[in-house]
C-alpha cells in the first residue's frame, strides 16, 4: 500500500494499488443451458479507505474541474450547462411555492425549515456529472443450421427465347379469367349495394310501423290509465258517501238512544239535583248564607262581652273581699284596742 498523498488537484493521479492486467473474458456470455459457473468479477481496492476521498457534507464545497493545467471546452460546457439547471431548478422551486400575504409594517418574513430532516442550506448547490464506461455483454449468436456438403456435379441447360410458351398465348386465358373475375366482383357488389338499399328501405318501413304501433300502445296505455284513474276517483267517492251515510246512520242511532235513555234519566237527575241542593229558594239560601252567620256572630259578641263584664266583676269581688281579708287578718295596735273597750265596756257589761 502506497502512502497517502494529500488530496490537491494540483497533483497527478496516482493508483492506491498498483496496476495490473485485466483478466481476459470471452466475448459473448455463455448460454444459461450450458451449467457453466457464473466467474466473479475482479475485486478491486475499496475506495472508501482512500485517503483522498472526501467525507462529510459536500453541498457546501466548491467543485473543481479535475482537468485544471489542461482545461477543454466540454467540461466548461457541462459546467455551464450544470450551472443553468441549478438556477432553473431554483426559479422554478420559487414559482411553484405558495405566496404567503405581505409582512406588516415593521415586520419581515424569515424562510423556515418545516421538512423532518433538517439540512444546511446554501446558495449554490453543487452539481457533479460522473460516468462510467464499460464493455457490453453482447448475447452470443444463434448456432447457424448445419448443411451438408454438396455431392456431386451441376448440370445446366440452356433454353432459347420461344421455346416453353409464348407469352400473347399463354397469357390470354389469364386476363380472361382477371376480367370476368373483375366483372363478377363488380356485379355482386352493385348486388349487395341494391341489396343493401332494398335491405334499408325495409327497416326504415319497419322502424315507421314499430314506432305508429308504439304511438297506438302508449296511446291506448295511457287511455287505460285514465279509466283506471277514473275509476278510483269513483270508488273512493262511493267509499266516501257510504262512510258518510255510516257515520249518519250511527249519529242518527246514538241521538235516538240518547232521547230514549234521557227520558228517564232527566227526572231522576232533577230529583237528585234537587236532593243535593243544587235547585234552591234564594230567600232561604240568601237567610242561611247571610243573616244566620251575621246574627251568630252578632251573638257571640254579645255573650263574649256579658261574659268579660261577668269576669271583671268577679276580678273585683275577689279583689275587694282579699283586701278586707287582709285588713282584717293584721293584730290591732294597743291604742286602738283600749278604745274601743272603754267605748263598748258598759254595753258588754248591762249585756251581761
Amino acid at each position: 500500500m502506497m502512502p497517502a498523498l494529500p488530496a490537491s488537484s494540483a497533483l497527478p493521479y496516482t493508483f492506491c494499488s498498483p496496476p495490473r492486467a485485466v483478466p481476459a473474458r470471452p466475448k459473448y456470455r455463455a448460454p444459461p443451458e450450458t451449467g457453466e459457473p457464473v466467474k466473479d468479477p475482479a475485486r478491486w481496492a475499496n475506495l472508501m479507505h482512500d485517503r483522498r476521498v472526501v467525507r462529510g457534507n459536500t453541498y457546501g464545497r466548491q467543485a473543481m474541474p479535475t482537468c485544471i493545467h489542461h482545461p477543454n471546452a466540454l467540461e466548461i460546457q457541462r459546467q455551464k450547462e450544470a450551472r443553468r439547471r441549478a438556477l432553473a431548478r431554483k426559479k422554478a422551486e420559487v414559482q411553484i411555492q405558495l405566496r404567503t400575504p405581505e409582512p406588516v409594517e415593521g415586520r419581515e418574513h424569515v424562510h423556515v425549515q418545516t421538512e423532518l430532516y433538517l439540512e444546511e442550506i446554501s446558495d449554490r448547490v453543487v452539481e457533479v456529472d460522473m460516468e462510467c464506461q464499460t464493455d457490453e455483454f453482447l448475447d452470443r449468436p444463434p448456432t447457424p443450421l448445419f448443411v451438408p456438403a454438396k455431392t456431386g456435379r451441376d448440370v445446366e441447360t440452356q433454353i432459347e427465347e420461344g421455346e416453353l410458351f409464348d407469352f400473347d398465348i399463354e397469357v390470354k386465358p389469364i386476363l380472361e379469367v382477371l376480367i370476368g373475375k373483375t366483372i363478377e366482383q363488380a356485379l355482386l357488389e352493385v348486388m349487395e349495394e341494391e341489396e343493401l338499399a332494398n335491405l334499408r328501405a325495409h327497416q326504415e318501413a319497419y322502424a315507421e310501423l314499430r314506432n305508429a304501433e308504439l304511438a297506438e300502445v302508449q296511446r291506448l296505455e295511457e287511455q287505460d290509465r285514465r279509466y283506471r284513474e277514473e275509476k278510483e276517483r269513483c270508488k273512493q267517492l262511493q267509499m266516501q258517501m257510504l262512510q258518510k251515510e255510516k257515520e249518519t246512520m250511527e249519529k242518527i242511532a246514538a241521538q235516538t238512544f240518547a232521547k230514549r235513555y234521557l227520558i228517564d234519566l232527566i227526572p231522576s237527575v232533577f230529583n237528585s239535583l234537587h236532593e243535593n241542593g243544587f235547585f234552591y229558594d234564594p230567600i232561604e239560601r240568601d237567610v242561611e248564607r247571610e243573616f244566620l252567620p251575621w246574627l251568630m256572630t252578632e251573638v257571640e259578641e254579645a255573650l263574649e262581652k256579658r261574659i268579660l263584664g261577668r269576669v271583671m266583676l268577679d276580678s273585683l269581688i275577689r279583689t275587694a273581699t282579699e283586701k278586707r281579708l287582709d285588713a282584717f287578718s293584721q293584730p290591732p295596735l294597743p291604742d286602738q284596742t283600749e278604745a274601743p273597750a272603754e267605748e263598748h265596756g258598759p254595753a258588754v257589761t248591762g249585756r251581761d
